[in-house]
Formats: C-alpha cells, sequence, structure tokens
C-alpha cells in the first residue's frame, strides 16, 4: 500500500512538471545538454542525422524516430543545425535554438602539486594516454537498442555538479565535465544501463577509470575508482557491479566522477536519470 501511494505521488509531480519516464532524456537544448528531435516514420527506415560533422543517436519510438545530439558546453545560445537524410536521399539542413544557461564556478586545493602542473614524465605519460580517452569518447556502435533510461552508479548525494567552472589552486581548468558522487573507499559502483566495456585503464588525472559503450556514442565513464571490476570486451547489465569507489588521480577526497559522452561531447548525466533525487540530499 504504500508503495503505490509512492508510485502515485511521484506520477502526480511528474503530471504537474511536465516530465515522463517516457520523455527521457530531457529535451535541454542549453550548453552541455541534450536536444531532442522527433521524427515521423516515413516508411523508409531509420533516417541519418549529422551534428558538428558527427553521426547523430537515433532510436525508433511510437510512430517513428528520435534523435538526441549533445550539445557542446562551449557552445553560444542561439541557432544551431543539423542535417538529416532519408533512405540515402539527399541531406537537408535543420535549426535548432540553444538557450543560455549559465553554470556557477568550483574553487579546489590540491595539495600535490603534480596533479596541477605535471612534471615532464608525468606530461610523457599523460600524451600516452590521451588518445586511449579520445578513442573511447568518440565510439560509434550502429544499434537500434540504446539504453536512454539510466540509473545512478552509486545512490548518493551530488558533491560537484556539472559544467562548473574550475579553478585548481587558482589556476582556471576545463570545466567539470560529469558529476561528482560521494562515496566511501569501496563503495560499489553499478552499470546505470546495459553496455560494452570498451576501455579500463589507471590514467594520471582520471585515476582507476572504465568506459561503458551503450550504444550509437552513448558512453558512460567512471573515473577515480579503488577498484576495477570487468574487463574490457564485458557486457554489462543494468545494476551490474563495474567496480568500487575510491580517491586514485586527481582528487581531493574518495568519490565517484561519472561522465556521459553523447556524440563525442560530454552532456550532463541527470537529464538521462530516472530519479536524480539521491543527488539532491543534503
Amino acid at each position: 500500500m504504500k508503495r503505490a501511494l509512492l508510485f502515485c505521488l511521484a506520477m502526480a509531480f511528474l503530471s504537474l512538471s511536465g516530465t515522463s519516464l517516457a520523455d527521457l532524456p530531457r529535451n535541454m537544448p542549453v550548453p552541455g545538454g541534450v536536444k531532442v528531435i522527433d521524427l515521423p516514420d516515413e516508411g523508409n527506415g531509420r533516417p541519418e542525422l549529422r551534428y558538428r560533422d558527427r553521426d547523430v543517436l537515433v532510436i525508433p519510438r511510437e510512430g517513428g524516430y528520435r534523435a538526441l545530439l549533445g550539445v557542446p558546453l562551449s557552445t553560444s545560445p542561439g541557432e544551431q543545425s543539423y542535417r538529416l537524410r532519408r533512405d540515402g536521399g539527399g541531406w537537408e539542413t535543420r535549426h535548432f535554438q540553444v538557450e543560455p544557461k549559465e553554470y556557477a564556478e568550483s574553487r579546489i586545493t590540491i595539495a600535490d602539486e603534480r596533479m596541477v602542473t605535471p612534471d615532464e614524465e608525468a606530461l610523457e605519460r599523460i600524451g600516452r594516454e590521451r588518445p586511449r580517452i579520445r578513442r573511447a569518447l568518440a565510439t560509434h556502435s550502429d544499434q537500434d537498442d540504446v539504453p536512454i533510461r539510466f540509473q545512478l552508479p552509486v545512490k548518493n548525494r551530488q558533491t560537484s555538479a556539472f559544467g562548473l567552472q574550475r579553478y585548481i589552486n587558482d589556476q582556471r581548468r576545463n570545466p567539470h565535465s560529469g558529476v561528482d558522487i560521494a562515496g566511501a573507499t569501496g563503495t560499489p559502483i553499478h552499470a546505470p544501463a546495459p553496455g560494452k566495456v570498451i576501455e579500463t585503464g589507471h590514467f594520471y588525472f582520471n585515476g582507476k577509470t572504465v568506459f561503458l559503450d551503450h550504444g550509437q556514442g552513448l558512453i558512460s565513464m567512471f573515473a577515480h575508482m579503488d577498484e576495477i571490476s570487468v574487463e574490457t570486451g564485458d557486457t554489462l547489465e543494468t545494476d551490474d557491479l563495474v567496480g568500487k569507489v575510491g580517491m586514485t588521480g586527481r582528487v581531493t577526497g574518495p568519490h565517484l566522477h561519472w561522465s556521459v559522452s553523447l556524440g563525442n561531447t560530454m552532456v550532463n548525466p541527470r537529464y538521462f536519470l530516472e530519479d536524480e533525487s539521491p543527488l539532491d540530499v543534503e
């Protein structure tokens, strides 16, 4: 009875907010967000879309198809264009608007100066690691059954939000490309959705890291882990163990850094979540 009541309350909230679970990911055409485009079925198969010279994720939906475009954090508000093609025909250019969104600043202090200004040996290591990371994030495996409803890999509060302009030891760095989730060392990390492990490793800044391919350019990255429980090539289902929370790489304490890349573009993981409420617990 209690569970049924909670479900009804949740559905009422979603109705009032104009959001339903079927709407995932949320249509948020902002820097660091997702533009959702619904296309009718014209009887000639799955349409092709290109955005920023990259293939776009397109999945079947009732009555047609749904395309998901990842909008880079560096995008200025205003008009953006993408290309659409059906049944191998000519390309058609279409447009959408990117809305403004402001992100706050974050200032952290790292005691190990080598993690702020790497020495020559560390720079050589970073140079060797960078192609592996780029290759993983650029993966685009063609499949129709791409999961777009995610669960939290660690059900705990958020300690650092997506998109924050980062200052490390008062030095400006790239914006925060994921969400940091609190967790003691050894806390289990679970797969947020089905996928295939395409890369693992112990990287200089990211520490022990796993890349999980959900299909068509939708990638999860889990960083700063204490233990990795999977191997490249493993196929995971939702809630399967990925590894354990740690504090490897450039960190100030144990936590999970979870990034979601869509079309080789980092976007806010929260837009894919069925339930993001644990992140907001004080």
